[in-house]
């Protein structure tokens, strides 16, 4: 009679345990090249539409906060030698802080590739800016190449070159 207890305690007791469930993890494979990242691409395209609404409204520090500055921060302009972070900003306080009219700023041609937390914008700029009564007319390839930081999308390297017009 014990004997059979013990064994009826021992089969409830074995019934009763918990099944082990394995947990199956799916690896996503994340295609740099050619996957989208469509959200991340929007969230560039916003920045930009803030960066030139910065230029507009001539908010300087709102412009410049746009950037990334570090000791990795570089950038090339016509045919110069490569400018740092400080060099940049001091550049562009100085343009964009000269700016007393902007009657176009358009970024033409544009493309965003997203790289997962890194991205490149590619245009052809079409800005019209005024200099107190002088008009300057900026027509540049540009690059800019975008990290997403803490604080969102950020400039770590810009390329201006100038843009050749088509013989017409």
């Amino acid at each position: 009679m014990i004997f059979t207890l013990v064994m009826i305690y021992g089969i409830v007791i074995t019934g009763c345990k918990q099944k082990e469930g394995k947990v199956e993890i799916e690896e996503v494979k994340i295609d740099l090249l050619n996957d989208e990242f469509s959200e991340a691409k929007q969230e560039v395209k916003l920045t930009m539409d803030s960066i030139a609404q910065s230029v507009k409204d001539g908010d300087l520090d709102k412009l410049i906060s746009f950037h990334a500055y570090s000791p990795k921060f570089t950038e090339f302009k016509n045919g110069e030698v490569r400018n740092n972070g400080e060099e940049n900003e001091k550049y562009e306080r100085g343009v964009f802080g000269s700016v007393t009219e902007v009657l176009k700023f358009d970024m033409n041609d544009m493309k965003i590739a997203v790289y997962d937390n890194v991205a490149n914008v590619t245009l052809h700029s079409d800005f019209h800016l005024k200099f107190g009564e002088d008009l300057a007319i900026i027509n540049e390839q540009m690059s800019l190449l975008f990290l997403k930081t803490d604080n969102g999308w950020r400039i770590v390297h810009e390329h201006h070159s100038p843009l050749n017009k088509p013989e017409e």
